[in-house]
């Protein structure tokens, strides 16, 4: 029997994660997400296993300027319920954009990550900024284009 190849596995100490920032400014929203998904992932990296924690930071600033096409700025809605009768919270896009545009972002990224173990600490890799200032400066993010 000949030598069959082997499957690569990435080891730990070879996951040196790196860090990205985007400036979400004039960006499509879901545009903007699937791309950071795919960092957040590991993806865009020969090394990508999907069971493992493979992908890099990504820092967002100006999430205030991202843009949304068509009437989904007053038609797309957000629902929060809290459990109890009558508790159904409901929010538009351009509402959640004025009061809350990190949550806005997040929840798109969120929906575009696998759906398995991974995605908290998938999530907790992507810091999310309205303004254009973020204090992640002492790790020389590159920048990401989208």
């Amino acid at each position: 029997m000949k030598n069959l190849a082997r499957t690569y596995t990435p080891k730990k100490e070879n996951l040196v994660p790196r860090w990205f920032v985007v400036d979400a400014e004039g960006k499509t929203l879901g545009r903007l997400a699937s791309r950071i998904a795919l960092v957040l992932m590991g993806k865009h990296k020969p090394t990508y296993a999907p069971h493992l924690l493979t992908g890099d930071f990504v820092i967002v600033t100006n999430a205030r300027k991202v843009k949304l096409t068509g009437k989904k700025l007053l038609q797309k809605k957000y629902y929060r319920y809290s459990g109890y009768i009558g508790g159904m919270k409901v929010k538009t896009a351009g509402e959640l954009l004025k009061t809350k545009p990190e949550e806005l972002i997040r929840h798109a990224v969120s929906g575009m990550l696998p759906k398995n173990r991974l995605r908290k600490r998938m999530l907790k890799r992507l810091k999310i900024y309205a303004g254009p200032e973020h204090p992640h400066q002492a790790q020389k993010p590159e920048v990401l284009n989208v």
